[in-house]
């Protein structure tokens, strides 16, 4: 197996595990944060999306999904356009909130797409590539890969946990 593929399975399970985090909840499910200082599910899985569109599209010279496709346009948040979500103060999180899960669903789905575009091209040199000379050291295209992959699984986890949590108090 490739690191390619390795790669595009890894990416593959964000996917499934945003549909399942967030198959079936409604926009008081998705919006409800338990407390005033906590994350909504809405607002993990779009954290998580704007992540890796952001730094997809950064590292293969890319135009972010939320911009080129209207995705910023079609949910109407009150921040920056260019705003991941990182850093966010609890009034941030408070504002990102939904009208359904296919909202999020159909912004997830569609960076999925633009980044197996991205994986699929991928040749074993490529992971070498620096592509944030910010850092020390410079991070390369691989690292990059798999730093995205790891944030969003976390992300991912915690919204299925708030989301068994929520439903656990709702019964």
């Amino acid at each position: 197996m490739h690191a390619k593929d390795i790669l595009i399975d890894g990416y593959g399970r964000i996917r499934e595990e945003v549909h399942a985090a967030l198959d079936g909840l409604g926009p008081d499910e998705l919006n409800a944060r338990p407390a005033p200082d906590t994350n909504s599910i809405a607002w993990l899985v779009w954290h998580l999306t704007r992540v890796q569109d952001d730094h997809i599209a950064d590292a293969f010279d890319l135009d972010q999904v939320w911009l080129s496709q209207g995705w910023e346009k079609r949910f109407g948040l009150d921040l920056p356009r260019h705003d991941t979500g990182y850093g966010h103060s609890p009034a941030k999180v408070a504002k990102v909130r939904v009208e359904s899960a296919d909202q999020l669903t159909g912004y997830y789905d569609a960076v999925h797409e633009q980044t197996l575009g991205a994986l699929r091209g991928l040749a074993a040199k490529d992971l070498q590539r620096i592509v944030d000379e910010r850092w020390d050291p410079p991070v390369s295209l691989g690292v990059r890969l798999v730093s995205v992959l790891s944030d969003d699984l976390q992300h991912a986890g915690q919204a299925a946990y708030l989301r068994g949590l929520l439903q656990s108090t709702a019964s």
